[in-house]
């Protein structure tokens, strides 16, 4: 069974960068589409990016020209490099297959954004 481990969060001004991982312990080769959610305080879990197995991508509209998923299936990685980082994109981030799977769901890694 895969688990993820997401890291690589933190706190950051705004305008900075950040570049989550989500490590997993399994392959993630056979998994077609892998993609990076966010959860901010009092709102409901949301979609951030998506990539397929073919190098597909799709952003939220939010996030779009900003944020950046790739995916190392050697490494069995997806990472999500954040530039421009706004205090609104403050939030717990999770990454999952999509759709998402409920045991695949880990701790989430907390990206801060304030001055």
């Amino acid at each position: 069974q895969v688990q993820l481990v997401e890291s690589g969060g933190g706190l950051v001004q705004p305008g900075g960068s950040l570049r989550l991982s989500c490590a997993a312990s399994g392959s993630i080769s056979s998994i077609n589409a892998m993609a990076w959610y966010r959860q901010a305080p009092g709102k409901q879990r949301e979609f951030v990016a998506v990539i397929g197995s073919s190098g597909y991508t799709n952003y939220a509209d939010s996030v779009k020209g900003r944020f950046t998923i790739a995916r190392d299936n050697a490494k069995n990685t997806v990472y999500l490099q954040m530039n421009s980082l706004k205090p609104e994109d403050t939030a717990v981030y999770y990454c999952n297959a999509v759709p998402s799977i409920s045991s695949y769901w880990g701790q989430g890694t907390q990206v801060t954004v304030s001055s």
